[in-house]
């Protein structure tokens, strides 16, 4: 005799676990499981006053537990002032923000490695590294010069060879700053064209 028998004969009543929160789901479970059980236990005339006792039971218990999940998110939320902060962030902010991830990354580190995450992230280093790689150190600029020394010292190694001249050394740096003189040039006019940097 489960409470399977007493639903047919129950009025037609709005279902509450569509409408509950997974707590109060949970917890509403529990409340059925224990109506069962009371039902199981006591005769047929009691059970349904037994039934919708437990039923309200279980509904006053999931309605306790959903103020107390409220009230837990709201004390979350007045305990993290970032998380209710909307809108853009500051300079001032974000500096503290990096300078807070920074120390607490660089604990984690051994004792050399750390000194050498302080000076690269030194700000006067940090600048000048972002200055040389926006101008000079560009990736095409490099990739370009690589590959035009490659193979120009490559043509110049086979002919010096076949006519038996001696190289100097200079050959394979100045190939280099012909091809990357040509990557330099080749961003140059992309900006020019596109008027998007890379």
């Amino acid at each position: 005799m489960g409470a399977e028998q007493f639903h047919g004969d129950a009025p037609e009543t709005k279902s509450p676990e569509k409408e509950l929160s997974p707590e109060q789901l949970e917890s509403y479970l529990k409340a059925e499981a224990s109506v069962e059980r009371a039902l199981e236990q006591s005769n047929v005339e009691n059970g349904e006053k037994a039934e919708s006792e437990a039923r309200h039971e279980a509904l006053k218990e999931a309605v306790s537990v959903e103020k107390g999940s409220a009230e837990k998110k709201r004390k979350e939320s007045s305990a993290s002032p970032a998380k209710r902060r909307h809108g853009v962030v500051s300079k001032k902010e974000r500096n503290a923000s990096y300078k807070h991830h920074m120390k607490q990354l660089q604990s984690e580190l051994s004792p050399a490695q750390r000194t050498f995450s302080k000076f690269i992230h030194n700000p006067v280093v940090e600048k000048t590294s972002e200055a040389v790689g926006s101008t000079v150190a560009r990736p095409n600029a490099i990739l370009a010069g690589a590959v035009v020394a490659f193979f120009l010292v490559l043509a110049v190694y086979l002919v010096s060879k076949f006519y038996g001249y001696t190289l100097s050394g200079f050959e394979t740096i100045g190939a280099f700053i012909v091809g990357w003189i040509l990557g330099m040039l080749y961003d140059f006019f992309k900006v020019m064209v596109t008027g998007k940097k890379a």
